[in-house]
């Protein structure tokens, strides 16, 4: 059951265990000021999809039974991974100019102050548990393309084919209507008479973008983890490595404040050091809704003197250690979502539009 959700009112359903179970509304409710300490433990996810209530599901199942926060992202960055369906993350993602699928992934331990990410990993479904290995098992932070392939399936991860014949088709799509002049799509004294290939109308909506999930966590001890992982800009250059991996910019985790992560054009967010900028506004006293759109206002002041009219597309989440939530976007026609999942049931959380009007 859909209802519109505003970011101080939630409407919270119960997820049923077994399959075909009904989600059922719960009365009463809660608001920010109630999200208190006693109502952890707490997940949330950027993904305001079925997949990310999917994921939530799972998630919680650890976090219900005193399991830790660094297990319970990690479980429900994994179900959204491995979604064939899910063209911006994991299996299934958008590839490269060359049409290979290379992902990125960074996980951080808000209780141990430890991080790791991999970056242009090819051929590996779940990079969110790659990126949890590094932080638990080596003295790196970051390992990138080849050396995080081998380090991966030195753990046992097999790999997989990751383009998905969705994915490949839309890359397809990209190659024959990049250019006029090239060489891809019908022979040139038959363009005007041939019609595409009836899968090209199958993915309408699909251009040029970007898109990544976050997934924060707060267990019943308190202690916070955070996972963000993607397989970044569609058809990017070989080699691209954007905000997700970077700690600091894509995700930033600390015990003693709370957790932030971006989704979004990497590449302005890496300039701007968001999720660590996010951290520092909380610390500072700023509710995570607050901080979330003071990210994005700080972004747009950086390009007031270069480009006034220039907005990036951003999507910020962030949550504090006393369980109070923050979604906001930098542009756009309705307010952005996130899936949360704490101890009244499932509910979706909404945000903000911080530059509805430009």
């Amino acid at each position: 059951m859909k209802k519109e959700i505003s970011r101080r009112n939630f409407v919270n359903a119960t997820i049923g265990a077994g399959a075909g179970a009904m989600i059922l509304p719960v009365t009463g409710g809660f608001g920010l000021q109630s999200l208190s300490p006693v109502n952890r433990p707490l997940i949330i996810t950027s993904h305001a999809n079925e997949t990310g209530q999917k994921a939530m599901a799972a998630g919680w199942e650890i976090l219900k039974n005193g399991g830790n926060a660094v297990d319970a992202v990690e479980k429900a960055a994994n179900i959204i991974e491995v979604d064939p369906e899910d063209t911006s993350v994991g299996y299934g993602g958008l590839p490269n100019e060359d049409g290979v699928v290379q992902l990125d992934a960074s996980f951080m331990d808000g209780k141990t102050y430890s991080a790791g990410a991999v970056a242009c990993l090819e051929n590996i479904k779940t990079p969110a548990s790659v990126a949890k290995l590094v932080m638990q098992r080596t003295d790196h932070v970051l390992l990138v393309g080849k050396g995080a392939l081998d380090f991966a399936k030195a753990w046992g991860f097999p790999e997989e084919n990751l383009l998905t014949e969705k994915a490949r088709k839309i890359w397809l799509r990209w190659k024959e209507e990049m250019s006029p002049t090239d060489d891809w799509g019908a022979p040139e004294h038959l363009q005007n008479l041939v019609k595409k290939e009836s899968y090209w109308r199958d993915f309408p909506g699909i251009e040029h973008h970007y898109g990544t999930t976050n997934v924060l966590a707060i267990d019943s001890n308190g202690d916070i983890a955070g996972c963000t992982t993607t397989s970044g800009l569609s058809f990017k250059l070989n080699g691209r490595v954007g905000d997700s991996p970077i700690i600091g910019a894509g995700l930033y985790v600390d015990n003693e404040v709370g957790a932030a992560g971006a989704t979004g054009r990497g590449e302005d967010v890496i300039k701007s050091c968001a999720s660590y900028y996010m951290i520092m506004r909380m610390k500072e006293g700023r509710t995570p809704q607050q901080a979330c759109e003071d990210a994005l206002k700080m972004i747009i002041d950086r390009y007031k003197k270069v480009n006034p009219d220039f907005y990036p597309s951003e999507k910020f989440v962030a949550i504090n250690k006393n369980g109070e939530l923050g979604c906001a976007t930098m542009t756009g026609n309705r307010n952005p979502q996130m899936s949360v999942m704490a101890s009244k049931g499932y509910s979706r959380f909404e945000g903000t539009v911080v530059f509805p009007g430009r």
